[in-house]
């Protein structure tokens, strides 16, 4: 299977019937900024280069932001911010996401999230997320040249951590905390930890552009060191 076959099928998707409510009646009524616009109201596939070194790994798509625009974070502000800081560390070709056909396009990098339809309150129900682990499990199949994973966020973290547990590879116990720049060495790949781009975390302070330009700039040197990047 390649990845465009993977994504064609992903859209598709009906597995959890309250996601599937809640994008679709998203679709439906919209915000009133948006109201002249069609939005995609379906799984939002993960985004980027399929020889990806490094690993963006999110939460779920944005009722209004990837959920409208049918690309992963794009549309809002915390993907402003998180596609800005992979423009500074040479991931991207431009700054902005402002819908799929914007000309974005990642190097090195691809993008995704381990549930894949908008959540209602940004909050996924664990039936949710084990539902939709296959999908991520296969992608991760598909990126064999992922050297770092960032998670952006807790339940990245522990997303990407269960991913990793599933296939086979060996985990240090007790798992450590998450936090903003922790790094966990596995033998064939490395997680960095930021915290989310969201706007609670940047409106606050409590994640600075220098904080997460930080973060890419380690990826990218982790990845570098593991081959061509």
């Amino acid at each position: 299977m390649t990845l465009e076959e993977l994504h064609a099928g992903l859209v598709a998707c009906r597995r959890c019937p309250r996601l599937v409510a809640w994008r679709e009646r998203v679709a439906r009524e919209r915000r009133a900024a948006f109201a002249d616009e069609e939005y995609w109201g379906r799984p939002v596939p993960g985004f980027g280069d399929g020889h990806a070194q490094i690993l963006v790994l999110g939460l779920a798509p944005a009722a209004h932001g990837a959920n409208r625009t049918g690309r992963m974070f794009t549309g809002d502000r915390s993907g402003d911010w998180l596609y800005r800081a992979m423009h500074r560390a040479g991931l991207t070709n431009q700054e902005t996401s402002v819908h799929r056909n914007d000309g974005l396009a990642l190097a090195g990098a691809y993008v995704t999230a381990p549930v894949k339809c908008a959540p209602p309150a940004n909050k996924p129900a664990p039936a949710e997320r084990d539902a939709c682990a296959s999908w991520l499990e296969a992608e991760w199949a598909q990126l064999a040249d992922v050297a770092v994973i960032v998670c952006l966020g807790g339940y990245a973290y522990h997303s990407a951590w269960r991913l990793l547990a599933g296939t086979g590879v060996a985990l240090p116990k007790p798992r450590p905390r998450f936090g903003h720049g922790v790094e966990v060495s596995l033998p064939d790949v490395t997680i960095l930890c930021s915290y989310h781009s969201s706007q609670q975390n940047t409106f606050t302070g409590r994640l600075t552009e220098d904080m997460l330009d930080a973060v890419f700039a380690r990826a990218v040197t982790v990845a570098s060191n593991a081959g061509p990047i």
